[in-house]
């Protein structure tokens, strides 16, 4: 398991603007709307769709993407 969570830090304008909150919103549902836990393969799926999206590329070098994907602490519960 692994968790998607959007990146305050990265400016996407465009990537949400062009698709990218109708995909994240897909993906959110019944979740906080911040982050979601997801399988990997599920989470590498969806990350593939939203490279499609124009505006994924561009951001700042400490926030390259408008959602990051994080690994799961150990001690969480999910």
């Amino acid at each position: 398991m692994v968790r998607l969570a959007i990146d305050f830090e990265n400016p996407a304008s465009e990537w949400w603007e062009s698709g990218g909150r109708d995909l994240w919103d897909s993906l959110a549902e019944g979740f906080d709307n911040n982050d979601v836990v997801l399988d990997e393969s599920l989470a590498l799926s969806w990350l593939a769709q939203a490279a499609q999206v124009p505006g994924w590329k561009g951001g700042p070098e400490y926030a390259p993407h408008p959602v990051n994907l994080k690994e799961l602490d150990p001690d969480e519960e999910v």
